[in-house]
């Protein structure tokens, strides 16, 4: 009996951990800024540079809040690209309300996500990036879950991102711990890290460990992820994210 007591207290104490984020950022106030997504805000951010004075190829990897309480626990991310003298951008990312889920579309790359504002996590310029693009061409029509969506634990956008990123050599970027469905491996087991540098366990995306020079260490229990980051000085926290004195991804000099 009493080791019954332990285990259910343990349970109980693990539980209220992981939920302890994702709880902090419903007590700091509502995500929904509107009431409908219909009239969320969709607007730029400003954070891209403008192709018109860009002529250099541009590939940029985005996060968001998820729409209402699901932003609480996770994010949206997406992938912009620009061609070297293109004049715009298209974004590659993946809607669960679509029969097609994969969607690439010449757009704004940095709008907000249905009010929630983007935060920019990967910034890849020059050569690099064109051949990026080339690649990320390549990687998006492999996909293996083109007709597939399932916010929880995925494949859902963010396990689109991190294929893609696995997928292109020069896309080596550490993906925020809080966005569910990136360790999100289908019937594999071990992958590299979308980070470049490392390896992940993951079963079913329900619970695994990662170990990356970018993404640290991270625990996924549920869908929800802790860990450390050493290389960027951080913790990292489920529904909160990571908190960190550097920037590990890749990003221009001068925004560096």
């Amino acid at each position: 009996m009493k080791q019954i007591k332990r285990w259910v207290a343990g349970f109980l104490m693990s539980l209220a951990i992981l939920l302890s984020g994702p709880l902090f950022m419903a007590a700091c106030g509502s995500l929904q800024s509107a009431e409908s997504w219909r009239t969320a805000d969709r607007s730029s951010a400003g954070i891209a540079p403008a192709p018109e004075d860009t002529p250099e190829a541009v590939v940029q990897v985005y996060g968001a809040r998820a729409w209402s309480w699901r932003g609480y626990f996770s994010l949206h991310t997406w992938i912009a690209t620009k061609e070297a003298g293109a004049d715009h951008y298209y974004v590659h990312e993946v809607i669960g309300w679509r029969q097609n889920v994969v969607h690439s579309h010449r757009s704004l790359p940095d709008r907000a996500w249905y009010g929630q504002p983007p935060q920019l996590i990967a910034d890849i310029r020059g050569d690099e990036a064109q051949a990026a693009i080339t690649n990320i061409h390549k990687a998006i029509a492999a996909y293996p879950y083109p007709t597939e969506y399932e916010a929880w634990p995925g494949p859902n956008s963010n396990t689109f991102v991190a294929w893609v990123i696995r997928e292109v050599p020069e896309l080596d970027v550490a993906l925020p711990n809080h966005a569910i469905g990136k360790d999100y491996l289908g019937n594999g087991v071990v992958a590299e890290v979308p980070g470049g540098a490392g390896y992940q366990l993951s079963l079913w995306g329900y619970f695994g460990l990662l170990a990356g020079v970018r993404e640290g260490l991270e625990v996924n229990v549920l869908g929800l992820s802790l860990g450390v980051n050493p290389l960027a000085l951080g913790i990292k926290l489920p529904g909160i994210g990571e908190l960190a004195l550097r920037d590990t991804n890749p990003m221009p000099p001068n925004d560096s």
